[in-house]
């Protein structure tokens, strides 16, 4: 999955209309409009990179006649001392996009690293680590894409395409039942092709879920390694499970070993340290 243009092409006009306003002043004050220069992505820390073609893609919706020779890819293993790549052009370009790149770029590292070691404690089991919407906001659509880069998969994306009943629905709703049934009849009488998952915080509510047909998925909220497994046990296959709510690195292997199909995790993108990397330039 890349990230698409259209949404990146906005998210860079907003963010240079904040960025640079009317002007970068420093650069315009101190260098020559024609000067021509060239700058390397310098990694200085340990980790997973991501946001490679996200940053082409934004050196070039800035200035199209930049060029960028990529040295190393999204998903890789990195080290401080290497580089990533190199941008050639106009000197007031490459300015204008730094910091937007380096923002861009650190944040979706950071990711991406922290997405890697928790997908490695899932390793020899079915289970795969997902993301929430815990996200930056407007930065969504590039803190999903450095999950996927770093071996984690994409939950919903918003509330537009799934229908997620978690605890508070079910309440207002009152009770499993009832929100399975109307939100069945709005899935269909609207003819979207979502799937319906439901919340349960305990073996009864999974039995009112496991007794209603209009379910796809259910999420195990709150429930421990052995509650999940038994759960998992309870459901059979029939529908796609989910543990979710305060899985740690620590714990997340004891909820795969259950056999639960995913496991969703917010730390993944609400609490992430950057990584550290820098852009270095020198004249042509």
């Amino acid at each position: 999955m890349a990230v698409e243009l259209s949404k990146l092409e906005q998210f860079v006009a907003l963010a240079l209309q904040e960025d640079v306003g009317n002007g970068d002043h420093t650069s315009l004050s101190t260098i020559q409009e024609n000067v021509r220069g060239e700058a390397k992505l310098l990694v200085k820390d340990t980790g997973i990179l991501a946001g490679i073609n996200v940053a082409k893609d934004i050196f070039h919706i800035i200035d199209p006649d930049l060029q960028i020779d990529i040295a190393l890819e999204d998903g890789m293993e990195v080290k401080p001392e290497d580089i990533a790549f190199f941008v050639q052009g106009s000197v007031h370009s490459i300015l204008k996009a730094e910091r937007l790149v380096l923002n861009v770029m650190q944040r979706m590292s950071g990711i991406a690293t922290r997405t890697r070691l928790y997908a490695k404690q899932l390793d020899g089991t079915k289970a795969k680590v997902l993301d929430t919407r815990k996200t930056t906001p407007l930065l969504r659509f590039l803190e999903k894409e450095a999950v996927r880069i770093g071996g984690g998969a994409n939950h919903r994306f918003g509330l537009y395409d799934m229908i997620l009943i978690k605890d508070n629905h079910v309440d207002y709703a009152g009770g499993i039942s009832n929100a399975l049934i109307r939100a069945h009849s709005y899935r269909t009488t609207r003819g979207l092709s979502i799937p319906i998952e439901i919340e349960v915080r305990s073996f009864q509510e999974l039995e009112d879920v496991l007794s209603n047909e209009y379910v796809d998925r259910v999420m195990f909220d709150n429930f421990t390694p052995n509650d999940v497994e038994k759960a998992v046990q309870m459901v059979d296959g029939r529908l796609v499970t989910e543990a979710s709510g305060g899985i740690t690195f620590e714990t997340i292997r004891d909820y795969a070993l259950t056999g639960v199909d995913y496991i969703s995790v917010g730390a993944l993108t609400h609490s992430v340290k950057s990584l550290d990397l820098s852009l270095k330039a020198k004249i042509v």
